[in-house]
């Protein structure tokens, strides 16, 4: 829930025409969130089937035309790109003379801040960089789950106060990332979000194997509450046979991965070393059992080596 208030849209001065420039799972959803806060979408460019079944399903009655008809059409406009097609796409669009003077560029890329914008900014263009910690499914839950959502903000400072108000009137809840802290700040989400799927989507397999006949109920209760104890203590959550210093429990965990799915133990050793790093470091695994538990990761490496 945003701990922001939310004034009525009919409230709200110098409602905006909007326009989406590449409608993957992002676009469209934020475009209906503006929507939702009395903003008017204009027009929206997509190229794939999905990216049209996805403009018409969150965005009925708006137009596809090109990304040049979008700027032509839309006073603030939303970048919605893959990152590294971004700075190809800002570049062509102000060379063509696309962009027009004032109006709002806004890319939701979690790697760039404003700067990349630069070529749009020269155009007379007001850049805005806001990304949603969020992922997204390409359906109207989107809409439903930017409420509270947090978003990485980059902006010039002359324009911090418009980039928090779209966010505030989407529902999300703004958090300030300077320019230069833009990359860590992606790899941190990349490193906790997706990386979770994978680690989840693992898990599930291996119980499969294991003979579990619904690995999802089985995981939800615990993942869950793994996740809630690691936001609430970060690493006083560690638990398992790593941080506890049981190296014969985890030499046996590496055979069985080997035995059944290889693919896995590079992954589960980086891990274990990971967590034996921060449980030692928190005290939580004691110096006298650490030795014995990393002599068994380092063996697991040679392992994969050979």
């Amino acid at each position: 829930m945003s701990t922001f208030p939310q004034p009525d849209p009919k409230d709200r001065p110098a409602r905006l025409t909007v326009g989406v420039v590449g409608a993957g799972r992002v676009g469209p959803a934020l475009a209906a969130s503006l929507q939702l806060a009395g903003h008017r979408p204009v027009a929206v460019s997509g190229v794939s089937d999905a990216s049209k079944r996805r403009a018409a399903q969150l965005l009925p009655d708006v137009p596809l035309v090109s990304p040049e008809q979008v700027l032509e059409r839309a006073e603030l406009v939303l970048l919605t790109v893959p990152d590294d097609a971004l700075p190809g796409l800002v570049e062509g669009l102000a060379e063509t003379g696309a962009v027009r003077p004032g109006q709002l560029l806004v890319h939701t890329s979690g790697r760039y801040g404003a700067r990349v914008l630069d070529p749009a900014l020269r155009a007379g263009a007001l850049p805005l960089a806001l990304h949603p910690a969020m992922t997204f499914t390409g359906t109207p839950v989107d809409v439903q789950r930017l409420a509270g959502c947090s978003f990485g903000v980059t902006a010039p400072e002359e324009l911090r106060l418009a980039a928090e108000a779209l966010v505030i009137e989407m529902g999300g809840e703004p958090e300030w990332i300077a320019e230069e802290s833009r990359p860590l700040y992606h790899a941190a989400l990349a490193l906790g979000a997706n990386h979770l799927v994978t680690l989840v989507a693992e898990s599930m397999e291996l119980l499969r194997l294991a003979g579990v006949e619904a690995p999802d109920r089985m995981l939800g209760p615990l993942l869950g509450a793994a996740l809630d104890n690691a936001l609430r203590s970060g690493d006083g959550a560690l638990t398992g046979p790593v941080a506890r210093g049981d190296a014969g429990t985890v030499a046996a965990h590496v055979a069985e991965l080997r035995r059944h799915a290889p693919q896995t133990v590079a992954g589960y050793l980086a891990m274990a070393r990971a967590t034996a790093d921060r449980a030692l470091a928190h005290g939580l695994l004691k110096p006298e059992l650490a030795e014995d538990l990393l002599g068994v990761l380092a063996n697991g490496t040679e392992g994969d080596a050979g």
